[in-house]
Order: structure tokens, then C-alpha cells, then sequence
């Protein structure tokens, strides 16, 4: 049977998911059969919406007229879990966008209507479903680097004041007395501290269980969030990771998943599936990704077909991100260190030098309090192992 599909939050990214849907209806594998957003419907040349396709800005209405098989939910993360609960509620399975939620205490609830449900969830980390990945944990799992010492990711993007404008959750920490979710590590670059765990998961054969999480935040705007920052995860076993991440970098810097070991050294290059390996002369493509939603719809015509992203998988994450957020207001730097560029909605802010440090990070394992930075601040330092969290002074 055609697996009848209704997307809850149709425009911006959803217009990805949009033409994601089309490809497997055009193959006649799916049915479009609900769009949800609080705005008009934008239009999408590569997806247009079928006739019968009911379009509504309630997903309960869309829920209780449709009753479709599949709902893919991409709103803004503060948003997920009481739709996903919803969802769930009909007996339909789920593709919820990252992050899943914002909280351990709301991943337990959603875990426990997964349960009770009996439905599939499957979390938006698409690249989990990179080959490119697959090829490096395996690499790793069998010992090509060695013991692995270190994983680590740095990414060096820019963004505009227009990016802060997008939302009004944008750049926030609340909105309308209700906590959100944004920043540089907990939405856009999401992705690489979860490919870090990804690989982390490949070395012990298990997720990793955070002992401590160390993380210093910056911005350079007046936000709540942060735009700039480094991340330490140590494991109660396997290799620390570290993430340097910034939206205010000179130079692009896509996405790297650096792991070191004994026996060498492994480079991968996330949103382009660039792979290096110990012994490689050069870095390769790996070609070939797994569609998180194929790969749901694989799953309910076979138990048998693991998902590429369940819930459980994303735990850690979770983790992570709950320090994150819960960590004190992001740094200012110094404006003396910032090259602003453009007017407007087109502004660009950068800070100098910050591609070299967060490079240096990345390779020594390091925070940029570490490394001497002189607009560095103090580590927030959780111990999730003794149940302590260490606050800087002041």
C-alpha cells in the first residue's frame, strides 16, 4: 500500500522535506497527504502540492481529517515534543527534524510514548546517513587508526543579522516566558557534534555516556545564544571529543570530523562525504546517502531494517545540548576584534583570527581558554558523573 504522508511545518526547511516527498511519490511509494504551518503554503516548483492534499494551519486538525501513516515534523524545536506526542497519539510513525527535544526530562517523555505507541521515531541527523560516515566507523571499529586518542569537529560559517531575523525564536533563549532552542551548536552546526558522538559510538560499541561536559560560549551580536564556541565531552569511556564552531568565521570551513589515533589519522569532511584515511594519498568522495525518510519507510515494511537515527540513538545529543543551553550567557568579544561587513539584512560580522584558533582547538583537544585567547572566557564544567556543575566565578 501507498504510505499516506503529511508534513507539519511546510515552509522554510520544510520545503527540503517537500521535495523529499515528491521523489518517493513520484516513484509511488508515498501519497502527500497533509501540509500543517501557521502561514500560507509557500510555493515549491520542485513539489507542488497535490489537489487532495489537505492544507491547514492545525496539525490536530490535519491529524484527526487525514489519519496519515508517516508525519515528518520540521517546526521550531520548542515546538517538537508536543506534536510529536500528538503524532504518536494516532498511531502514526514519525520524523522528527533535529533537535528532537530540548531536555533529557522531554527525551524520557517522548521516549516513553515511543514505547507505549509502538510507532517508529526516526530524528533528522541526515548526515548519520552518509557512507562517507559508515566508511569511517567502520575504519575506526576495526582499528585503522589505531586507539583512537581524540574525536573532534570544527566548522567556520558566516552568518547574517537577516539569519537572526528569520524567526522570532531566532537568537533566542525564550520566547513568551517558554524556553527555545538556537545557537550555533545546538541548530546549525548540530549536525558535526553528532557526527563526533556518531564516531565516538563506532570506538566502544555503545553511545557515549558524557562524564563531564566542558563548554565555553561566545556571540558577537547582541543575542542570547551563541554563534562562537568550543565543546568538551569526556566519556565515562572511550575518547574525549571537542567541537570549535563559530558563525562568525573569516573563511569557510564546511564541517570536519577529525579522529586521531595510534596508528593515524582520519578526516572527514561531513557536508560534502570527503573522506581521509590513514594511508590515503588524497581525500576521496564517498558517494551514496540514506534517506532518513526511505529508510523510515523501509523500517515499517521490515522491522528487520534498523533505523539510521531512533530516538535512543540521539541521547547523548540530548545531553549535550542540555548543558549547553543551560550554561550562562554566551561572551561577548570585544567589538575591537570584530570585522563587520555588508548593510542591513546583509551584515556580516566576523572575529579575527578565529578560524586558526578554532583549527587549534580542534587538533590539541583543547578550548580556546586553553589556548591563550585573549577574548576567551572561563569553561562551564557540568559533572554529569558526581552530579555537579561548576559555575565561573563572578
Amino acid at each position: 500500500m501507498t504510505v499516506r504522508v503529511a508534513l507539519v511545518g511546510a515552509n522554510g526547511h520544510g520545503r527540503w522535506h517537500r521535495r523529499v516527498v515528491a521523489g518517493l511519490q513520484a516513484e509511488g511509494r508515498v501519497r502527500l497527504v497533509g501540509l500543517v504551518d501557521l502561514h500560507p503554503i509557500e510555493d515549491e516548483p520542485d513539489a507542488a502540492v497535490p489537489d487532495d492534499a489537505l492544507t491547514t494551519t492545525d496539525h490536530r486538525e490535519m491529524l484527526d481529517r487525514v489519519r496519515p501513516d508517516v508525519v515528518v515534523v520540521c517546526t521550531p524545536p520548542h515546538t517538537h515534543l508536543p506534536i510529536a506526542l500528538d503524532v504518536l497519539a494516532t498511531g502514526a510513525d514519525l520524523l522528527l527534524e533535529k533537535p528532537p527535544v530540548l531536555s533529557l526530562a522531554e527525551h524520557r517523555v517522548l521516549a516513553e510514548a515511543v514505547r507505549r505507541s509502538g510507532r517508529a521515531c526516526q530524528v533528522g541527523f541526515q548526515a548519520l546517513g552518509s557512507a562517507a560516515l559508515a566508511e569511517l566507523t567502520e575504519a575506526v571499529a576495526g582499528g585503522r587508526v589505531g586507539t583512537v586518542t581524540g574525536v573532534a569537529t570544527v566548522a567556520c560559517w558566516q552568518r547574517s543579522d537577516g539569519y537572526y531575523a528569520r524567526a522570532p525564536w531566532a537568537g533566542r533563549r525564550t520566547l513568551d516566558g517558554r524556553p527555545v532552542l538556537d545557537g550555533a551548536l545546538a541548530n546549525p552546526l548540530a549536525h558535526a557534534v553528532m557526527q563526533c558522538l556518531a564516531v565516538a559510538e563506532a570506538v566502544t560499541g555503545s553511545p557515549v555516556v558524557p562524564a563531564r561536559i566542558e563548554v565555553e560560549r561566545y556571540r558577537v551580536r547582541p543575542i542570547e545564544v551563541d554563534d562562537t564556541a568550543t565543546l568538551r565531552v569526556v566519556p565515562t569511556v572511550g575518547p574525549p571529543i571537542v567541537a570549535a564552531v563559530t558563525l562568525a568565521g573569516e573563511d569557510l570551513v564546511r564541517g570536519e570530523v577529525i579522529v586521531t589515533g595510534t596508528a593515524g589519522r582520519a578526516v572527514l569532511e561531513y557536508p560534502t562525504d570527503q573522506l581521509l584515511l590513514p594511508g590515503d594519498p588524497a581525500p576521496r568522495t564517498v558517494p551514496g546517502r540514506r534517506g532518513l525518510l526511505e529508510n523510515l519507510l523501509d523500517h515499517r515494511a521490515d522491522p528487520r531494517v534498523p533505523l539510521i537515527a531512533p530516538l535512543a540513538r540521539t541521547a547523548p545529543f540530548t545531553t549535550v545540548l542540555e548543558v549547553v543551553t543551560a550554561a550562562p550567557e554566551p561572551t561577548l568579544v570585544d567589538g575591537g576584534r570584530l570585522v563587520v561587513t555588508g548593510v542591513d539584512a546583509e551584515r556580516v560580522v566576523t572575529i579575527r583570527g578565529v578560524n586558526a584558533v578554532l583549527r587549534a582547538a580542534a587538533e590539541g583537544g583543547r578550548l580556546l581558554s586553553e589556548l591563550s585567547v585573549p577574548w576567551a572566557g572561563t569553561p562551564h564544567v557540568v559533572r554529569l558523573d558526581q552530579g555537579e556543575e561548576e559555575h565561573p566565578p563572578g
